[in-house]
């Protein structure tokens, strides 16, 4: 039952991130458009297949950095908290610590390298019923065209 639960919170966490990462940004010219996101992740230094996602990106979806590359918590039967929460224009991180049935770190580095192009890490330390699970993503993000 715990590595059925564990597995559920893991994957409802990294498909968050997913989603989250997958959307590009307006930091100083991140422009609006179609972009690839490749998004690799490891669990306990297990490394996991990369995942490959398009996605249109309209000016509205860009024009909020901080709100676009940030996760909302929504953890059940526990309390989450940004402790941390940076924004220039060419990079972002946070820090989202969650304390309850499930204890949980999350932290997210970007940097925007280009108006074309940007690079990612988010790490997750989750604690439940005594067991640690740490998980890290990688992300590329790169501006393939218009949207179609």
């Amino acid at each position: 039952m715990f590595a059925i639960l564990k597995k559920k919170l893991l994957a409802g966490l990294i498909g968050s991130a997913f989603v989250a990462l997958a959307c590009a940004a307006n930091a100083e010219g991140l422009q609006p458009g179609y972009w690839k996101v490749t998004s690799t992740p490891e669990v306990n230094g297990a490394p996991a297949a990369a995942q490959e996602k398009l996605r249109c990106m309209s000016p509205a979806e860009t024009s909020d950095l901080g709100k676009t590359f940030s996760p909302e918590a929504n953890t059940v039967n526990a309390t989450c908290e940004r402790v941390e929460h940076a924004l220039t224009p060419s990079t972002l991180t946070w820090r989202l610590a969650c304390t309850g049935q499930v204890s949980m770190d999350v932290a997210g580095a970007f940097k925007f390298e280009t108006p074309q192009r940007y690079v990612a890490e988010v790490r997750t330390q989750m604690t439940i019923a005594g067991q640690t699970v740490r998980s890290r993503v990688t992300i590329e993000g790169e501006r393939v065209g218009e949207c179609p």
